[in-house]
């Protein structure tokens, strides 16, 4: 069985100083630009705000915490209707 797997490489532009950031991080890990870029996506990627709806419903059901959250939300959005309404 033969497998042949085609990767291309392609052009990108970016600003000198993106650059210069870049292969500083690219010297300093020993890394390929590919790298340097694939685990700053990848990191940006893991900031979805899905860790936040997990934590967000460990409360749910309190009513002591839905009443304070409530009300707090309440004195907010009167203050601003007051303000820009």
């Amino acid at each position: 069985m033969y497998i042949h797997m085609n990767t291309m490489a392609k052009t990108i532009m970016v600003s000198n100083n993106v650059y210069e950031s870049l292969k500083k991080i690219k010297e300093k890990e020993n890394k390929s630009y590919s790298e340097v870029i694939l685990e700053f996506l990848e990191k940006k990627e893991k900031k979805t705000g899905e860790g936040l709806r997990e934590c967000l419903g460990i409360l749910k059901g309190d009513e002591k915490y839905d009443k304070e959250w409530k009300e707090n939300l309440r004195k907010g959005w009167d203050k601003w209707n007051k303000r820009y309404a």
